[in-house]
């Protein structure tokens, strides 16, 4: 021991002496014990980098309790920081994927639109037809009417909105629930 305080092996003895209640005081913070290692570890790797100079042995360990508290911070806004950058990462991988498509559904309710296109104007009719049922793209349709791209969206908007009354009119209350127990008559015949 030198005249200024404890020596740096006095220290990491004394340290080590106090392993179990380190390792037990994170445990208990953590959940798991392989988490808990793994932080005790890296704590006990910065106090040999970068010693501290205490004046006496009890100094270390509340010293140590300290770091550990610290590392207990680090470990926690790190974890925070992956679940979040995990739930992002999930929230756009769903974002992006197709929707489960449902054919009996999409059979009723098709049969129900595709009915009912032939009541609306015809270039409600074409755009609906065009976007809904077969995919296109709002650019390739508008440039192959000769329309820019921000009229066709309004028409696809305009003829939305019809389809919508037409299936009210038509459907009641069952175009309001997704026509997912359809019991409307168009042309009268059941759909």
């Amino acid at each position: 021991m030198s005249e200024s305080g404890v020596t740096k092996s006095r220290a990491l003895s004394t340290l080590l002496d106090n392993h179990r209640q380190f390792l037990s005081f994170l445990e208990r913070r953590v959940g798991t014990k392989a988490d808990a290692e793994d932080i005790l570890q890296a704590a006990f790797v910065k106090m040999t980098e970068n010693p501290v100079s205490l004046r006496d042995e009890e100094r270390v360990v509340a010293w140590f309790y300290q770091v550990l508290r610290n590392a207990l911070s680090d470990h926690y806004r790190r974890r925070d920081a992956e679940y979040r950058a995990h739930r992002m990462a999930a929230h756009a991988a769903q974002a992006f994927s197709a929707p489960e498509s449902d054919p009996e559904l999409e059979g009723r309710v098709c049969r129900c639109v595709t009915s009912l296109l032939g009541t609306l104007k015809r270039e409600y009719a074409d755009i609906l037809d065009a976007v809904e049922l077969r995919g296109g793209k709002i650019a390739d349709i508008a440039a192959r009417a000769g329309i820019s791209a921000g009229t066709a969206r309004v028409q696809l908007h305009r003829a939305r909105r019809a389809l919508r009354r037409q299936l009210e009119r038509t459907c009641g209350t069952w175009a309001r629930y997704g026509c997912a127990h359809c019991t409307c008559r168009v042309d009268g015949r059941r759909i």
